[in-house]
């Protein structure tokens, strides 16, 4: 199947689980990213504000403040179609909420580029060797493209968003690793952190 229609099977697929079965998987997958050397030696952590059906993250942004950790999310300028990072220190107050359920930064001190060690990205699905599936509006392809990057770049979905194959075009970025409520998985160009994983990419 093409992408749209990956897309509506996945949205679908979201939909079909049950708030609490969600809120007991996102604690599955936090507690798997949180448990990865890559997200421990991490100064400063990339997340996203989660969509309604998505991985809750907030558990993993409070144990990232705990562990003095800095944590920047991603403020998304639709009119530019592009996104910056930005310092997060509340998850109570300063977002405008979209139409879709997004929480975006109303304001932030942006985070240089060249400083994030990891990014925890979503998407709809991935498949088992790094590909992504996004929301179609292309945004992390294209800040995953600035050349001052060089932090990991991390998936992070339910296990039923892992599908056989992502199709994919010359500009789509891969994931150096994905978590999941089920299993940690690498890719090969973390070949070192391979034995920590359930995996491989």
């Amino acid at each position: 199947m093409d992408k749209n229609q990956l897309r509506n099977a996945l949205r679908t697929r979201l939909l079909e689980i049950g708030a609490d079965i969600r809120s007991e998987k996102s604690k599955k997958a936090c507690q798997n990213l949180i448990e990865t050397p890559e997200f421990q030696t991490a100064s400063v952590v990339m997340i996203y504000l989660s969509l309604p059906h998505e991985v809750d993250t907030a558990s993993v942004i409070l144990h990232a403040w705990q562990r003095g950790k800095t944590v920047a999310v991603p403020k998304v300028s639709f009119q530019q179609r592009h996104m910056i990072p930005v310092i997060l220190t509340s998850l109570e107050t300063g977002f405008s909420t979209e139409v879709s359920g997004l929480r975006n930064p109303i304001t932030g001190v942006p985070m240089p580029m060249e400083e994030i060690d990891i990014i925890v990205t979503p998407a709809l699905g991935f498949d088992r060797s790094g590909n992504r599936l996004g929301r179609g509006g292309s945004y992390y392809d294209r800040f995953f493209a600035n050349k001052d990057l060089r932090a990991i770049k991390c998936g992070m979905a339910f296990k039923e968003q892992i599908v056989d194959k992502v199709p994919t075009v010359e500009h789509d970025v891969k994931m150096d690793m994905l978590v999941t409520d089920d299993e940690v998985i690498y890719s090969s160009s973390l070949e070192g952190s391979k034995k920590y994983g359930s995996g491989s990419l």
